[in-house]
C-alpha cells in the first residue's frame, strides 16, 4: 500500500513538470486556426480515452471470468476452435480507428493552411517574420515599418506570415493563435493566422536551434483596427529609420531587447523568395551579392559554425 501511495504521488509531481506548470495555452485557443487545432485534440484525446475504457473493461471481464480454478490436476480444457467473426471484429475495429482519425486529420490540416473560411473575402495582411540567433524580425511592407522581438497585429483580420531565418532552422509558434511552421535560411514558408480576442499573446521557437534557443520569446499584441493604425502612425512618426549596418549590427548581436524602426531591412536585404530563394539555382545576381555582403556564414550555434549560403550556388 505504502509503495502504491509512493508511485502515485511519483507520477502527480511528473505530470506538474511536464506541464510546465502552466495552462495548456493550445486548449485556450484565441482565433480560428487555434480552435480547429484544439478541436482536434481534444476528439483525439476523447477517442483514446474511450479506447482505453474498453480495453480496460475488457481485461477486468476476462480476468475474472477465466481466472485460474481450483480444477483437478490432469484436467484439460476442450479444443475451442477461433471464431470468424471475432477475427473480422477486432481487425476491423482498429482499422475503422485509424480512418476515423485519418480523416480528420487530413480534413483539418488542409483547414489550418488556408485562410480560415469567415475571412477569405479579405486580403490577408503580410508580415515577414524572420529569426535570427537569438531573435525575431517583424517586417511590416504595407506599412513600411520593422518590429523585433514582438509583433503588433489588428484583431479580424487575416494575418499572413511569412517565415525564413538568418542562420538555423527555428520554429514560429503562437500556440493560441495556431500550429507552429519552420522557418528556413532559404526560402519562405507561409503560415495563416487570425487573432479573434484582444490581449497579448506569447510566441516562441519551438525549434531547438542552439544555446539561445530558449530566449526566443515574441509578445503579440492582439488590438483592435483603430489602436492598432494608431500605432501605426506613431511608429512612422517616432522611429528612426533601419539601415544596413544597423541591421548587420542586430544579427551580430546574440541578444536584444524589443526594437522599433519606421522602415524595413526587405529593402536592402530581400527574403528568399521568388527569384531571391535559396532553391533557385541560376544565378541570382543582386541577391547573392548581397547576401554574401551580410556574410551569413558568421552565425554559430553552441560555438560550432554552421553553413547559412542556402544552397544558392
Amino acid at each position: 500500500m505504502k509503495r502504491r501511495g509512493l508511485l502515485l504521488i511519483a507520477f502527480s509531481a511528473l505530470l506538474v513538470f511536464l506541464s510546465g506548470c502552466s495552462t495548456l495555452t493550445v486548449l485556450d485557443p484565441k482565433g480560428p486556426v487555434a480552435k480547429t487545432q484544439s478541436d482536434v485534440i481534444i476528439f483525439s484525446i476523447i477517442t483514446m480515452a474511450l479506447i482505453l475504457l474498453v480495453v480496460y473493461v475488457l481485461f477486468v471481464y476476462m480476468l475474472t471470468k477465466y481466472r485460474a480454478s481450483k480444477a483437478a490436476p490432469d484436467y484439460e480444457p476442450p479444443h475451442d476452435e477461433g471464431k470468424t467473426w471475432l477475427e473480422i471484429t477486432w481487425t476491423a475495429i482498429p482499422l475503422a480507428i485509424v480512418i476515423m482519425l485519418s480523416v480528420v486529420t487530413i480534413r483539418s490540416t488542409n483547414e489550418v493552411e488556408a485562410v480560415p473560411k469567415d475571412y477569405q473575402d479579405q486580403e490577408p495582411m503580410v508580415i515577414y517574420a524572420a529569426s535570427s540567433n537569438w531573435k525575431w524580425h517583424f517586417s511590416y511592407p504595407e506599412e513600411g515599418i520593422e518590429t523585433v522581438n514582438y509583433v503588433n497585429i489588428p484583431t479580424y483580420r487575416p494575418v499572413e506570415f511569412r517565415l525564413y531565418a538568418y542562420g538555423p532552422i527555428t520554429s514560429f509558434w503562437v500556440p493560441q493563435l495556431g500550429g507552429q511552421k519552420y522557418a528556413m535560411s532559404d526560402m519562405v514558408t507561409k503560415l495563416n493566422l487570425v487573432a479573434e480576442h484582444e490581449g497579448s499573446l506569447v510566441g516562441k521557437n519551438a525549434n531547438f536551434s542552439g544555446e539561445g534557443f530558449a530566449h526566443m520569446e515574441f509578445e503579440v499584441l492582439a488590438m483592435n483596427q483603430k489602436e492598432y493604425d494608431k500605432w501605426v502612425d506613431e511608429v512612422k512618426s517616432t522611429a528612426t529609420e533601419l539601415t544596413q549596418e544597423e541591421f548587420q549590427s542586430l544579427l551580430d548581436t546574440k541578444h536584444v531587447g524589443r526594437k522599433t524602426y519606421s522602415s524595413t531591412h526587405l529593402t536592402f536585404l530581400p527574403p528568399p523568395e521568388g527569384e531571391h530563394a535559396g532553391h533557385d539555382h541560376g544565378d541570382s545576381g543582386t541577391a547573392k551579392s548581397e547576401m554574401d555582403q551580410f556574410d551569413m556564414d558568421h552565425f554559430e550555434t553552441d560555438g560550432a559554425e554552421t553553413d547559412h549560403s542556402g544552397h544558392n550556388h
